[in-house]
């Protein structure tokens, strides 16, 4: 009989980096993936495969439409979408490799196959063959993740009704693309297709796109996107979804009375994410969920086996990979005896379209009860945005009125997913807008712009306005 002192479930990020480091702490470690390629979610059908083609798609984008302003010009630019996609996939694979070359690199047993709890210290695995292993263990980390959610009315077929998995595969450039949910996903895939010439509808239920962010950077990001061409349905909720002569037709109600007919060559579902906790046995253990299916954990991510934790979209909270990185090293140093802490309220969220978008802290709209400072300064005064013509978007800065410390970060702008980092090191270290205002900024860059709304925050007048 194998038997390990950790076992984790899934390989996403969440799962691979908690494996590393149990191995790294000096636990004999396992990890079981039911699918062929490690990576998970975020690196197979995700972050890493949306992100390169948003970078694919916003160059073609720049050469066809802004490179000729700065003396740059193209005879003939074509797009080779099938070439695009294979390049996506050599990408996805390498990485791919090189996680399982980590995996091997600290001496942690794969399996591949579904796990299922026989009981709080077994686990048995069922592979293709239906060849079932059991192992032991003293812990498990279920790090399975989730999976795009449907509508009672419409299933997703993988053709005319789709989600990110299938997006990210497509052979061919919808000429009308619908998308349900005006989310991280929703506009960051619109906002890909948009470039490489799809019309692009986007159906959001809420009154604003990316509603749990800053409204301030809603309200921006929504003008630029129009700006590109992308039209947006706020107020509405979708009654049905038919397929008609190859067409999807999707019936809707604006503000509960006025309805409408949009059609399109396909329909992106986008409207959030479900736990994958199906199949896992955890009725064989008693491990309790919420009404929504995520396992329910304590502020040691511990369910209530005590030896059993759960990290990552299966919990619920925040979906970002760095999240469930974050959680995975927690748990795993945690269960070694290490101390460590999660602050949720500094992970950051970032938007990757163009401009990026990225937040950390408290929005506007979450300080109702707090009195609070205001230093906003838009990204077009800066001299580094205005020779490369980046000039859309801003930096806000949020601090408390009495002591000045940071409540929350918000920029929209060039390369701001980079620089979301320097508001997380300075909550981290719970900074003062003051302190921000006083650090020597290398000249020219777009983190000038921290600074400027940092003055702006402390009262001072701003250099560059």
């Amino acid at each position: 009989m194998n038997y390990y002192d950790v076992v984790i479930i899934g390989s996403g990020p969440g799962g691979y980096i908690s494996a590393i480091r149990c191995s790294q702490l000096g636990f004999k470690t396992a990890i079981i993936e039911k699918y062929p390629n490690f990576g998970g979610t975020c690196l197979n059908v995700g972050c890493i495969p949306s992100k390169t083609l948003l970078y694919y798609a916003e160059n073609y984008h720049k050469a066809k439409n802004s490179f000729y302003k700065h003396g740059i010009k193209f005879d003939n630019i074509l797009l080779d979408f099938k070439k695009m996609m294979n390049s996506k996939n050599n990408i996805v694979n390498k990485i791919c490799e090189g996680i399982k070359y980590l995996i091997s690199k600290n001496r942690i047993k794969s399996y591949l196959g579904t796990a299922i709890f026989k009981n709080k210290n077994t686990i048995y695995i069922l592979n293709k063959k239906s060849i079932i292993e059991k192992i032991n263990f003293t812990y498990a980390i279920i790090a399975t993740g989730s999976k795009p959610m449907e509508l009672p009315f419409a299933k997703i077929d993988g053709n005319k009704i789709i989600s990110s998995t299938e997006i990210l595969s497509l052979n061919y450039i919808p000429k009308k693309l619908s998308i349900i949910g005006g989310g991280v996903i929703g506009i960051e895939l619109g906002s890909l297709y948009n470039k490489i010439g799809s019309d692009v509808t986007i159906i959001e239920y809420e009154k604003n796109i990316i509603s749990k962010m800053d409204l301030d950077l809603s309200k921006e990001l929504e003008k630029i996107l129009k700006k590109d061409g992308i039209k947006f349905f706020f107020s509405t909720k979708v009654e049905s979804i038919e397929i008609i002569k190859s067409k999807v037709k999707i019936n809707a109600k604006i503000n509960k009375n006025n309805n409408i007919n949009i059609i399109s060559n396909c329909c992106l579902l986008s409207i959030g994410r479900i736990p994958y906790t199906d199949n896992l046995g955890l009725e064989n253990i008693g491990i309790k969920k919420n009404n929504k299916g995520f396992i329910i954990v304590n502020n040691n991510l511990q369910t209530n086996i005590e030896n059993i934790y759960a990290i990552g979209d299966v919990i619920g909270g925040l979906m970002l990979a760095h999240k469930a990185e974050k959680e995975g090293i927690f748990v795993s140093d945690n269960i070694y005896g290490n101390k460590n802490i999660i602050n949720y309220n500094l992970i950051p969220s970032v938007i990757y379209t163009n401009p990026e978008v990225a937040s950390v802290g408290k929005s506007e709209e979450e300080l109702k009860n707090i009195k609070y400072k205001i230093g906003k300064f838009p990204i077009k005064a800066l001299g580094r945005a205005i020779s490369s013509g980046d000039i859309n978007g801003f930096v806000k800065i949020l601090s408390d009125e009495l002591t000045d410390e940071i409540l929350g970060i918000h920029m929209i702008g060039p390369r701001v997913s980079d620089i979301i980092i320097e508001a997380v090191l300075a909550m981290e270290f719970r900074a003062s807008s003051e302190d921000l205002s006083l650090i020597s900024y290398a000249h020219p860059t777009f983190t000038e712009a921290v600074k400027e709304a940092a003055l702006i925050a402390t009262g001072n007048k701003p250099i560059h306005i």
